[in-house]
Order: C-alpha cells, then sequence, then structure tokens
C-alpha cells in the first residue's frame, strides 16, 4: 500500500479491516485519497465531518450487520451528514426523505414519529446505514461520485453477500438496487431477503409507502433464528 491507502486502511475500524484490506490497496482508493487531500486543501468544506466519515463501519461490526440500507450520498447542507445513511444528528430538522420513511415506520409497525431523525439505535443493533459515497461537498450533491468511493463501498455489499449469514438488504430506489445488482447479490441464488421499493423521497413516496420492509425485516431474522430490530427511535 502506497502511504495514503494505508492511512485510509488504518482508519477503518479494526472488524472491517480483513474484509476491506484488498478495496485499499486498489489504485482506486489511492487516488480517492488525493483528491480528497486536494480538495480539503483547496478549501472545499466537505461532509461530513472527517471523524464521521466511517461511523456507518463504526457503529455496525462486520459480524453484526444483519440488515443493510442503501443510500447515495450524505446530506449536502451544513450540520446534516454525520456518516448514516438517511439519518441526521439530534437537533437537525428531518429531511424529507427521512420523514417519508418514518410514516413507513408508522404504517407498517404502528411506532409514532419520533421528534429525532437520528437512527444511531438502528446501527447499533446491526443495520448497517451505508451511502454509496461516503463524502460530499457542502451544496453540492453527488460531487465525490466517481472518484473511487463506489469501489469500496461495493466492496463492503461484497463482503456482505459472501458471509453465511443471512442478511436483509432494503434496496430504495433505482440507484441501490443498480448497485447490489452490480455486484451480484439479485443476480445469483443467495441466503439473504432482497426488499426492493420506490425511493422515499417525495417524488416517489407514493410508490414507496405501504412496502412494509421493517415488518418482513423482522419476520425474516426471526425465522432465521437471529435478532429482531427494535425500529423505535431512541
Amino acid at each position: 500500500m502506497t502511504p495514503e491507502q494505508l492511512k485510509f486502511f488504518t482508519a477503518l475500524p479494526v472488524p472491517w479491516q480483513a474484509p476491506l484490506q484488498k478495496v485499499c490497496a486498489t489504485p482506486e482508493i489511492d487516488l480517492l485519497v488525493k483528491f480528497l487531500q486536494q480538495r480539503e486543501a483547496a478549501g472545499a468544506v466537505i461532509y461530513p465531518p472527517k471523524q464521521s466519515i466511517f461511523a456507518a463501519l463504526q457503529a455496525t461490526p462486520f459480524d453484526k450487520v444483519s440488515v443493510v440500507i442503501v443510500g447515495q450520498d450524505p446530506y449536502h447542507g451544513p450540520g446534516q451528514a454525520h456518516g448514516l445513511s438517511f439519518s441526521v444528528p439530534k437537533g437537525i430538522v428531518q429531511p424529507p426523505s427521512l420523514r417519508n420513511i418514518f410514516k413507513e415506520l408508522k404504517g407498517d409497525l404502528g411506532i409514532a414519529t419520533p421528534f429525532s431523525g437520528t437512527l444511531t439505535s438502528w446501527a447499533e443493533q446491526g443495520v448497517l446505514l451505508l451511502n454509496a459515497l461516503l463524502t460530499v461537498e457542502e451544496n453540492s450533491p453527488a460531487s465525490h461520485a466517481g472518484k473511487g468511493w463506489e469501489q469500496f463501498t461495493d466492496a463492503i455489499i461484497a463482503a456482505l453477500i459472501k458471509r453465511n449469514q443471512p442478511t436483509v438488504f432494503m434496496l430504495w430506489g433505482a440507484y441501490a438496487q443498480k448497485k447490489v445488482a452490480h455486484v451480484g447479490l439479485t443476480v445469483a441464488p443467495s441466503i439473504h431477503l432482497i426488499l426492493k421499493a420506490a425511493h422515499p423521497s417525495p417524488f416517489s413516496v407514493t410508490k414507496f409507502l405501504g412496502c412494509k420492509h421493517f415488518s418482513q425485516a423482522n419476520t425474516f431474522l426471526k425465522e432465521h433464528h437471529l435478532e429482531e430490530i427494535d425500529w423505535l427511535i431512541k
């Protein structure tokens, strides 16, 4: 590994280092780290804060993942992104997509809409809240697309697929569905549960509501003698 790759690799939580060692040694990661360094040196405002880039991996160890929710890239407004897909820190107004997720949660399981939009309690139970891109620049959605994050998060999904552990993949919207299909999950037979729905954004929410992914996930986990997720936001 180059010094840049090694720094990137050692910043990963220890449980994720072995599954991701190979991808961290690729030229794409070397270029990614150099790109981030260049943008930071140029004064770009990058979200989430550096210490939160791997927050999803820190909150959910590799061997504890039972559910995966795939997002696209972090929120690009001040104070919103903290490294978990769809989640915002406490005290931050819930973005529209997150509010719609809570509407589905209420319709599916009868859970009242929470005041907080922080999904940390899900992550701590084994829900990997994974964005395809782990950084973004302020007010510039998808600004870090095509820089290497896609290969890194593909490797995360591929490593999870290869485990002999039943896992639920909640794929909301075409982007998430294509990303997971790209690494083979929806092509080959598997022990995993694949749940597909429209994205919860206001543009497609009518097709998202009623998908009942939360109850389906828990039914699957229970059938495989795995711990169900308490979807109540705490």
